[in-house]
Parts: C-alpha cells; sequence; structure tokens
C-alpha cells in the first residue's frame, strides 16, 4: 500500500520540478539589459536551403564578450548572411551585425517603459507557473483519493498524503516567487 501511495508524491515533485525547468527557460528568453547567451540561442535558423530550420546554438558557439555583447562564431562561415536574418526574424530586438567571421550584438539598455513592460511578462509568467503548480496538485490529490478507495486506506493516511501534496506545492510555489523577484530585480536594477 505505502509504496504506491509514496509514488504518488514522487511523481508530483518531479512533475512541479519540471514544470519550475520550464518557468526558468522561460525567464531567461526575457532580456534584461544583460548579455546573456539564452537571448538567443534558440532562434531558429534557416541555414540551408531545403533543411528544416536548426537553433542557434546547433549552427555556432554564443560568447558573453561583456555585460553588453554577444559574439556569435557559426561553425560554417558560408552560413554568416542566414544566421544574421534568424537573429533578426526571432524579433527579440537585437540587431546583430556580421563581422568577417563573427557576428557581433550589442544588448542596447533597456528603457524604462520596457523594464516595466518585462516586469508585467515576468508576473504573466509567474501565474502560469503557479496555474501549473496547482493543476499538478490537484492531478495529486485525485489520484490519492482514487488510490485510496482501491486499497482501503486508512483516512488518517490520506490526509497526511494530502498534506504532503500541499507542502511540495507551497515549497514550489515559493520558489516560482523567488525566481520572479530575482528577475524584477535584474529587470530594475540599470
Amino acid at each position: 500500500m505505502g509504496v504506491h501511495m509514496e509514488s504518488i508524491l514522487l511523481d508530483t515533485r518531479a512533475k512541479m520540478q519540471q514544470a519550475l525547468s520550464l518557468l526558468l527557460t522561460d525567464f531567461s528568453t526575457i532580456r534584461t539589459g544583460k548579455a546573456n547567451a539564452a537571448l538567443i540561442e534558440n532562434a531558429m535558423i534557416r541555414a540551408y536551403a531545403g533543411s528544416p530550420a536548426l537553433k542557434l546554438l546547433e549552427l555556432a558557439t554564443i560568447h558573453v564578450q561583456d555585460h553588453t555583447t554577444l559574439i556569435v562564431t557559426p561553425f560554417d562561415q558560408s552560413i554568416i548572411g542566414e544566421i544574421q536574418k534568424g537573429i533578426l526574424e526571432a524579433n527579440v530586438g537585437l540587431n546583430p551585425v556580421a563581422e568577417s567571421t563573427i557576428i557581433r550584438i550589442t544588448i542596447p539598455p533597456l528603457t524604462e517603459e520596457r523594464r516595466q513592460e518585462l516586469v508585467k511578462l515576468v508576473n504573466q509568467k509567474t501565474e502560469a507557473g503557479r496555474v501549473m503548480m496547482r493543476q499538478i496538485r490537484h492531478e495529486a490529490m485525485e489520484k490519492i483519493k482514487k488510490r485510496a478507495k482501491e486499497q482501503s486506506v486508512s483516512e488518517d493516511e490520506v490526509m497526511r498524503l494530502e498534506k504532503e501534496t500541499q507542502k511540495i506545492t507551497d515549497e514550489f510555489i515559493e520558489k516560482i516567487d523567488t525566481l520572479r523577484d530575482q528577475k524584477e530585480t535584474e529587470l530594475l536594477s540599470v
């Protein structure tokens, strides 16, 4: 009995960790005025005619030169123009400049208005993360109730598992809030 019920908690924790990782990846694409490879590494590049688009990180190295400059070095120099075009089309507000064998990207400082828009975006993504956590909690609670009926588990055991599920949920929502606070601080510090 206990093993099957405990597996619900492990599964819940794993799903919440996965949701948190998705949110972290999502946050890393929000520009803060500081150079960060995550801003462009997933830009889709149509490098070769007739081939599917590839992520920039599959076609080049991305180096953070200083806090406002990214250097992209294509593995194949013949596609430097396609990479430049793909970064522009990714619509991340960056202007890539091709210089012989590299592409230089200078990250412009954010305006106060843009900072506020990005803080709103961070808050929207944070709320979406919380909703994901609550959905995972809801699914876990349903599984606990279903298995309790199937295996005639005591009410005390069901209550303990529900409390433990809520504790895990609270822990992950706290992690989401911490991520949000860090991202807001990053956005608002000039």
